[in-house]
């Protein structure tokens, strides 16, 4: 079994920095999640129920602005990346990179050829082309209008919306069909990445095959009852934009008195160039701060969004770095 290079390794961190109250920075995943309630006995005990599910697709219908009829409902986006190969046979495919590196490893091993693109236009052509709107890790994000265009280009265009939740506006979720593709995570956005809940948009065609491919019971319960309330919670999803976005300036600012440069981000992450990023991991991990660095980047360090009071050690963390 390969082992693929992620964010959220806090084991790794552990091993080489030693125990205690780290603050994990190493992912995308709001640290303020959204307040679970005591969950009915019922979710745990019995399968998950058809009304249920029902629920949960009009809950995310309803937030995504797309036709419930569009929505299938998995244990997390990753769960669609591994099933969407599937879909077409494997001939050549497109990345626009660089990129989540479980697309193209998911191709691949479904025998895909994959080539990487530095340019929407250069998806052209290809089979099956895929693009995460906005990027990770470089934040890089494309009008619904221009995806759309790019779609009739290609044989299918899969559009990862794993960080659209801050910026519904950009989604594609609306314009799904036969030859669009569109992944929603909800672990990321509602800060409950354990929850392992996700969802594929598409048209009748490629959602009934993916169904099958799923099988029944492909999202538990908890995550039924949990997914539904949070998707019809507009007031929190609200106020939680308008506080990613405050955030995500306070970050960067702690970032330029460090002298880093800002490459892109998200509301939930952001990535800057320092000018060694192992070095500037080393010296944060030193301080139980864990983030994330890239293999095709020397430069480039990833940081989620810091919460309540761990602003005060990332903000003496970052300090120290500018104090040299």
């Amino acid at each position: 079994m390969s082992t693929r290079d992620h964010g959220g390794n806090l084991d790794d961190a552990r091993a080489t920095y030693g125990a205690g109250g780290w603050i994990d920075l190493s992912t995308g995943i709001n640290r303020r999640p959204y307040p679970v309630p005591q969950l009915p006995a019922s979710v745990w005990t019995a399968l998950p129920t058809a009304q249920a599910q029902q629920d949960l697709i009009a809950a995310a219908a309803r937030a995504y602005g797309a036709a419930p009829a569009t929505i299938l409902p998995l244990a997390g986006a990753q769960a669609a990346i591994q099933l969407y190969p599937r879909l077409r046979p494997a001939e050549q495919a497109a990345v626009l990179s660089p990129t989540y590196n479980e697309h193209a490893a998911a191709l691949r091993g479904a025998g895909w050829r994959v080539r990487t693109a530095e340019t929407p236009g250069a998806l052209a052509g290809a089979d099956l082309a895929v693009v995460v709107n906005p990027n990770n890790p470089d934040g890089q994000s494309f009008e619904p209008g221009a995806l759309a265009a790019l779609a009739t280009q290609v044989g299918l265009l899969v559009v990862d919306e794993s960080f659209a939740d801050p910026v519904p506006e950009r989604s594609l979720a609306g314009r799904v069909g036969d030859r669009v593709l569109v992944l929603r995570s909800f672990g990321k956005f509602y800060g409950l990445a354990g929850v392992r809940l996700g969802f594929a948009l598409a048209g009748a065609g490629l959602r009934a095959r993916l169904h099958d491919m799923a099988g029944p019971w492909a999202v538990s319960g908890p995550a039924q009852f949990i997914g539904t309330l949070a998707l019809r919670d507009d007031g929190w999803a609200r106020d939680t934009r308008r506080r990613l976005a405050a955030d995500a300036a306070r970050l960067d600012a702690l970032a330029r008195r460090a002298g880093w440069r800002l490459v892109g981000g998200t509301e939930l992450f952001r990535t800057y160039a320092t000018p060694d990023a192992a070095q500037a991991q080393d010296r944060l991990a030193r301080r139980h701060i864990w983030s994330r660095v890239f293999p095709y980047s020397a430069t480039w360090i990833r940081l989620g969004l810091p919460d309540g009071a761990e602003w005060d050690r990332v903000e003496a963390a970052l300090g120290g770095l500018s104090d040299g």
